[in-house]
């Protein structure tokens, strides 16, 4: 099976009903992208599928196959920092940084679709569970780059 991953094309050989997220984590070797719930509610392992945030936990390996997965690593090109990676240190964001890669994976989707969200539309779109309770300063990151 062929899987492309930040623009890199990788052969795998996994059973097409594994989850995407463990594809990803085990056979790509790519580590950012978290284990949390395995039933899609927290969203640590947000990924992008085609632009679209999915959870990878849920999503069998072959539905990603012939698509563009983008991961945590896959958002800084070139060793730079997206707009909104720099938003998350400078608001201080991360705090035991376990469902950070996730949040952001959502909040890129959310700009991605809305790039000047509401709190209302912030609240809706990153359903991602932190346990720390950085919600504020994930709203303040976001919200600095919709200014921006």
């Amino acid at each position: 099976m062929k899987l492309t991953v930040n623009g890199k094309q990788h052969s795998i050989d996994v059973d097409p009903t594994t989850p995407l997220l463990w594809a990803i984590r085990e056979q790509v070797g790519l580590t950012g992208t978290k284990y949390g719930c395995g039933v899609a509610q927290c969203g640590a392992c947000t990924v992008m599928l085609d632009g679209q945030a999915i959870r990878s936990c849920v999503i069998p390996v072959s539905a990603a196959e012939g698509k563009s997965v983008q991961t945590i690593e896959g958002l800084a090109t070139d060793g730079k920092l997206t707009k909104l990676q720099q938003a998350w240190i400078d608001h201080q964001v991360p705090q035991c940084g376990f469902c950070q890669a996730g949040m952001l994976m959502a909040a890129t989707d959310l700009l991605n679709k809305n790039p000047k969200p509401t709190d209302a539309d912030i609240d809706t779109a990153i359903t991602n569970i932190c346990r720390c309770g950085s919600f504020q300063e994930v709203r303040a990151a976001i919200h600095s780059v919709a200014k921006a």
